[in-house]
């Protein structure tokens, strides 16, 4: 029994890690988000949370999945794509996709007749569901389950790639995620307006352009550690502040 009740604790965590971004990685993609509210989009986020932050917040679509209540969102933090495809060419999921769940979000938070209540669901999973789309094995390959049936080693430790992206890496380096929200690369105001642009569509081809990368330059099996992170976590860097700057934009536009 006691195995047993160890086996099972081993599971949860391994499962736990392997979604998408870390907590850490979510909640520096709301802090950094944070920065660029606009005045009126801060009151009316104030409003519908309470005065929770964002970043608060930027966990919630992961912390009610154990409940059987909300199991149909899981299919919503991801969505699968071959590299020859389109998302709009290639057929749709008939659970739903990462795709669909921001346009529920963003829907509702514009609707005139939803609740408070409605609005500040869709507000928290909408932090999150932005934050999965700039890990970039979320735009990934069904085949490997998104990078999570592709093993490699980190350092010395057996993973799968999609635990790399979520939290080894970002472990690895050792901030927490105000230290890595507030040392980003600095941008002017015309290189984030330039970041912002565009609709939750184009920052999903966005996020596949470094997924197909990432897929060219890794092997099964390989070892990957300071080369790697020497590789990509700039990369991964990136895709956190543009998933920041992103979401800003966003909800300047929806509740602005």
């Amino acid at each position: 029994m006691r195995h047993l009740i160890i086996l099972l604790a081993l599971l949860i965590s391994f499962t736990s890690q392997a979604d998408d971004w870390g907590k850490t990685g979510h909640r520096t993609t709301g802090a950094i988000a944070e920065q660029y509210l606009s005045k009126k989009t801060r009151k009316a986020i104030e409003k519908l949370l309470d005065g929770e932050s964002l970043a608060l917040v930027s966990t919630f679509a992961d912390d009610i999945k154990s409940d059987t209540l909300y199991r149909k969102y899981g299919p919503k933090h991801y969505v699968n794509i071959p590299f020859e495809s389109t998302y709009e060419e290639h057929p749709k999921s008939e659970r739903g996709d990462i795709i669909e769940a921001i346009d529920t979000c963003i829907a509702t938070l514009k609707s005139k007749t939803a609740t408070k209540e409605e609005k500040a669901f869709q507000l928290r999973m909408l932090v999150h569901f932005i934050g999965d789309l700039h890990q970039p094995l979320h735009t990934g390959l069904s085949e490997d389950k998104g990078g999570n049936d592709f093993q490699v080693q980190w350092f010395r430790d057996g993973t799968n790639l999609h635990r790399v992206w979520d939290s080894q890496m970002i472990d690895s380096y050792g901030m927490s995620y105000s230290e890595l929200a507030v040392n980003m690369p600095k941008l002017s105001k015309k290189e984030r307006k330039a970041m912002g642009n565009g609709t939750h569509r184009e920052w999903l081809e966005d996020s596949r352009v470094l997924v197909k990368d990432i897929y060219a330059n890794t092997k099964k099996g390989e070892k990957l550690s300071y080369r790697y992170m020497y590789k990509y976590f700039d990369k991964l860097r990136g895709q956190l502040q543009k998933g920041g700057v992103r979401l800003a934009a966003l909800l300047n536009e929806v509740l602005g």
